[in-house]
């Protein structure tokens, strides 16, 4: 029998999937869960909200994820549950029972990969077309805002409760991944499930001053030095128009600015009026480029990216290269036209 959740989502994963998944769960005692490298909210917020709930039936659970600088973003060290987190190294080689989060392919695991290639079964639970159907189980649903919708399902089909601190991760999630429910994935059920999380008592002001209203002073510089390099093609993109800045590792060291302190970056050059695409090439630590991209809903940037190695959805997706960013450029305008 579906849940009354499964009913209000036109999910796309086959019940045998959820059932067989539930019986798993229920029939180990130690699960092994893992979220994608370089962890977002709706990655890192799924994977902490559902260790929480298997702690109520006394499970023993271990989460990580695969960056060899292993860190929880500044902005996400607010979810309740970090407690759970243990370093790749720590991670166990072989786990009997292995679940991940937000994650498309194999790859997006980075030191986990030998881990979910050894795990007696794998699920998968994600929300990307791009999912590359790795695993032996998979809780896959492209029409779902965001993972964490599959999460907070599975969280009922077992019987479990969302209190408060399981709540503020699945909330921090899906506002996340919603752009604070102003992406096109924003349906009446969302907003349901967002009004079920706020019963469960959690304060909304405080998780959107965590996310959103909480910079370093060093960010304003290094802001202002992307801005600076702006540029605006009214023609790329097949016409759309596509908006493009950098921000390099020689801009952060200046400022002392930490890596994962620019991802809004790419939400101040998106307002640009008249292009339907923006992006950001950000260079991190190693020498190598991170790519975001945002579609208003035009051009359909999942697309592009994947074909460049990455993934996400039509309207924000991401890819990483060691490719100069005027090389990177001319790859993506290819595929963006």
């Amino acid at each position: 029998m579906t849940s009354d959740l499964s009913e209000a989502r036109p999910g796309l994963t086959r019940e045998r999937d959820w059932e067989r998944t539930v019986a798993l769960v229920r029939g180990h005692d130690s699960i092994a869960l893992a979220c994608h490298v370089t962890p977002d909210g709706d990655a890192l917020g799924s994977m902490l909200a559902f260790g929480q709930a298997l702690r109520q039936r006394g499970k023993r659970v271990v989460a990580s994820f695969g960056d060899h600088a292993f860190a929880v973003p500044r902005l996400l060290r607010f979810l309740p549950g970090q407690d759970l987190l243990v370093p790749p190294g720590e991670f166990p080689a072989a786990p009997e029972l292995m679940i991940t989060f937000d994650a498309s392919t194999r790859d997006r695991l980075g030191l986990l990969i030998p881990a979910s290639r050894a795990a007696g079964e794998l699920v998968v639970v994600d929300h990307h077309a791009s999912n590359t159907g790795f695993g032996t189980l998979h809780l896959v649903d492209p029409v779902a805002a965001a993972t964490a919708v599959l999460v907070e399902e599975l969280i009922d089909r077992l019987g479990l409760t969302v209190d408060k601190a399981i709540a503020t991760c699945l909330y921090a999630a899906l506002v996340t991944d919603t752009g604070s429910f102003r992406y096109a994935s924003t349906t009446p059920a969302v907003h349901a499930m967002a009004g079920r999380l706020l019963a469960a008592g959690l304060n909304p002001d405080e998780i959107a001053r965590e996310l959103w209203d909480r910079s370093p002073f060093g960010y304003l510089r290094v802001l202002g030095a992307a801005l600076s390099r702006a540029v605006q093609e009214p023609g790329a993109a097949g016409g759309a128009g596509l908006v493009w800045t950098t921000v390099t590792r020689q801009d952060r060291a200046l400022n002392a600015l930490p890596y994962d302190e620019v991802e809004g970056v790419i939400d101040v050059i998106r307002k640009v009026d008249g292009v339907d695409v923006a992006v950001v090439l950000k260079e991190d630590d190693t020498g190598a480029w991170n790519v975001s991209t945002r579609s208003k809903g035009a051009v359909d940037v999942g697309r592009a990216c994947t074909a460049l190695g990455g993934g996400g959805h039509p309207s924000a997706a991401g890819f990483s290269t060691t490719q100069p960013p005027d090389q990177t450029m001319a790859r993506l305008r290819e595929m963006l036209s």
